[in-house]
């Protein structure tokens, strides 16, 4: 939501209160205005209905714009003042900015007078009044109702900022004079969400990740692990023939910012408790402080932390370990060896609990509601496992039935239990029920959580089969929120991340910054960075001032990397845009002049992900009057001296310091140029009444005097002073304020203005 302006700088106290906003902007939020048309005021009733102005002068009006059903919502839409020799469709539209058509439509663009979703309306004796299309009433009024859908022909409001317009019809497509837009938002949402601003390139706010290093110190990387505490990366590694000197498998240990190595343990006890060099298949979880737990081939349980020689651990009877977590106790691991789920002591090898299963290789944790979530791809079977008893509670089918393995996760937050098969991720929620499937265009190999944001991050692996049409050698790193499962990031492409040599995996930082992901085909780990395009989190408002007083519009936008800010301004109802020069920070200061009246002014964030702008507002400029600035400074003055006794002198000025009162150096008669005139009565008008209206030529007259001064309107009035008159004395100027700190304003009068800027 938007945040009023501070008063603009050099604005006296006494005359705060005249700097106000154009009524009918003070309950609307930033992200409502940012879908106005040029020339557009938006009602000042934050409820129903909605009004917005069209750039000729239009008025729409709409029933209901907040807390629409998505299903469908029924509402009435009324216009009047729109010309007699356009046709105009009125519809829900993707809300494409100033200056850009809306599109797409619910409904497309009907041409058969048929659809509930968009209404036709044409000139009275239009050839295609009728069946197809309605006709304007008088003074270019209609009245119709449309249904209208959150989602439907190719438009997701859910995904982008929608409004009710009116646009041109299809004989005059490109003819922007009709449109007119009212945001709406639809249950759960607010106008113009995604909003924040007018995304030029992409939607304002868009998250993306990109990559920002490369690590090849680690062998063939088969497993990821960010530790909580230390922050090192530790990388379960195989050997990656011909691309070192040194066999590099075992547990690597990499500092998480550039992927220099910090240690490399490479002996684990064997079979026989000799140490040998060992790979580390999967990391079961971290130890407190550092280090982890993690499974070597083919039935190890060792543990190590930065800076040992050689990993400790244990070798089971039975068969290969095909999956490894946390136990119930710091001092147990859970092991699955095929079908058969066990508990073990770390420091013996030895089974606390065993329990067999139909079928089975992989399995998810959940500590946090005492569960174990068991994955039998073959036969297409999840079963649930209750930590306490040891027993299976539960069984559920994967639809598709048997399909290549590929993960199971649970989410720490809720629960939910995230599967891997094939080119889609099945999602349960924590009692078993299918609650999404996500597909992909590749083979879902890995997921992760970040519980601050409550995202999950999911990588897909290409096939590697160039012979299958579906393969291209390139994986995807996918982002969604956990809640609504929508994508929560703009799609990754991973180039040269296949399955041929290994499973990718993944970790993700808390926060979600930063994110690994492993390539085993590539011997290398990519570290991937978060980058946002600007949101605009505070916009300017409408301003209304009198000539001659300082304005101040402010704009704040967040985003990574940090985006840059110019403003920018249209003399011509926002058809187009110049760059102010030296413009370039958060404030925007200037003083106001009579030529500036109805130029619109926008600020523009940038950063390497995007472009957003803010809405257009407008700035009224009114003109000064002598009586106005005099009677609020010097008040009604006296039988003896025209001027007053404090004010008609009008050194202070009026509003934002305008000199708008009292005499000058060639004044009729006063030869100060500070009482007007010696005894404030030569003007013809009684002292007490503030002089003559300052019409012409009267010498001594008492312009500044009281609430009945002059009314600035002749340049020759004896004490009037330019700024009174309406003239401009000063060239148009421009400048810059600085924004201190995070969120906060600080005006200041500009140190440095530009000719001709505005």
């Amino acid at each position: 939501m938007t945040s009023t302006p501070g008063t603009a700088p050099g604005t006296p106290p006494g005359d705060r209160s005249r700097l106000r906003r154009r009524a009918g902007t003070a309950a609307v939020a930033a992200l409502l205005l940012a879908g106005v048309p040029a020339g557009a005021a938006v009602s000042a009733d934050a409820g129903t209905p909605k009004t917005a102005t069209g750039p000729q002068g239009q008025k729409l009006t709409v029933s209901a714009t907040t807390g629409l059903d998505p299903a469908r919502q029924k509402i009435r839409v009324q216009g009047e003042g729109y010309g007699l020799t356009t046709g105009i469709y009125v519809a829900l539209c993707k809300d494409n900015g100033d200056n850009r058509v809306p599109s797409p439509c619910l409904g497309g663009a009907d041409m058969s007078g048929g659809s509930k979703t968009s209404q036709w309306i044409v000139p009275p004796g239009d050839p295609y009044e009728g069946d197809l299309a309605s006709a304007f009433g008088p003074g270019g009024t209609f009245d119709v109702d449309i249904e209208i859908t959150e989602k439907g022909d190719g438009l997701d409001c859910a995904e982008v900022a929608c409004s009710v317009v009116t646009r041109a019809d299809h004989r005059a497509a490109g003819n922007r004079t009709q449109d007119v837009r009212i945001p709406v938002a639809f249950a759960g949402r607010e106008p113009g969400e995604p909003g924040g601003g007018e995304g030029v390139d992409v939607p304002a706010g868009t998250v993306s990740y990109k990559s920002a290093a490369e690590f090849t110190t680690a062998g063939k990387p088969l497993d990821l692990l960010l530790h909580p505490d230390s922050k090192k990366l530790y990388v379960g590694a195989d050997n990656l023939p011909d691309t070192a000197d040194v066999d590099e498998r075992g547990l690597h240990v990499l500092n998480p910012e550039d992927g220099t190595s910090e240690s490399w343990i490479s002996q684990a006890p064997g079979s026989t408790g000799a140490l040998r060099a060992s790979a580390a298949a999967r990391i079961a979880g971290p130890l407190p402080g550092d280090g982890v737990v993690y499974n070597y081939p083919l039935r190890g349980v060792g543990s190590a932390k930065s800076g040992d020689e050689a990993a400790s651990g244990v070798w089971l009877a039975g068969s290969t370990i095909t999956d490894i977590a946390p136990g119930t106790t710091p001092d147990t691991v859970l092991v699955a060896q095929g079908a058969t789920l066990s508990e073990i002591e770390r420091a013996t090898g030895t089974a606390t609990r065993t329990l067999t299963l139909p079928g089975g290789t992989r399995f998810a944790a959940d500590p946090e509601r005492g569960a174990v979530w068991y994955t039998d791809f073959t036969a297409g079977k999840l079963h649930r496992v209750d930590l306490a008893s040891f027993t299976v509670t539960g069984s559920f089918d994967l639809p598709g039935g048997p399909g290549m393995a590929g993960f199971t996760e649970t989410d720490p937050a809720t629960g939910a239990v995230w599967v891997g098969v094939d080119r889609s991720v099945l999602v349960f929620d924590a009692a078993g029920t299918l609650v999404k499937t996500l597909v992909g265009k590749d083979l879902a190999r890995d997921a992760a959580f970040d519980t601050a944001t409550g995202r999950a991050y999911v990588v897909w692996q290409d096939g590697g089969d160039l012979s299958d049409p579906a393969n291209d050698n390139n994986g995807t790193l996918t982002v969604y929120g956990t809640e609504d499962f929508a994508p929560a990031a703009k799609d990754l492409s991973l180039p040269g991340n296949h399955s041929q040599a290994g499973a990718a995996s993944l970790a993700v930082e808390p926060g979600g910054a930063t994110v690994f992901v492993t390539s085993p085909a590539e011997g290398k780990i990519t570290r991937l960075v978060r980058q946002v395009s600007p949101l605009v989190t505070h916009a300017p408002e409408d301003l209304t001032a009198k000539e001659g007083e300082e304005v101040a519009l402010t704009a704040e936008a967040e985003g990574t990397p940090e985006p840059t800010v110019r403003w920018q301004v249209s003399t011509d109802g926002a058809q187009t845009w110049q760059d102010v020069e030296g413009a370039t920070e958060p404030a925007l200061t200037f003083t106001a002049r009579t030529a500036q009246d109805g130029y619109r002014y926008r600020a523009e964030f940038r950063n390497e992900v995007g472009t957003t702008r803010t809405a257009a507002v407008t700035l009224t400029v009114t003109p000064a009057t002598g009586g106005d600035s005099g009677g609020d400074t010097g008040g009604t003055g006296d039988a003896s001296n025209g001027s007053g006794s404090t004010g008609g002198d009008g050194s202070t000025g009026g509003d934002g310091g305008t000199q708008s009162s009292g005499g000058s150096t060639t004044d009729g008669s006063g030869s100060t140029g500070t009482t007007g005139g010696s005894t404030g009565t030569s003007g013809g008008s009684p002292a007490a009444a503030g002089g003559s209206t300052g019409t012409a030529g009267d010498s001594g007259s008492t312009v500044g005097g009281g609430v009945a001064g002059g009314t600035g309107t002749a340049a020759t009035s004896g004490g009037g002073s330019l700024a009174a008159t309406g003239a401009t004395v000063m060239s148009v100027t421009l400048g810059a304020a600085a924004l201190v700190g995070t969120g906060v304003l600080v005006h200041r009068r500009a140190r440095r203005r530009t000719e001709g800027a505005l």
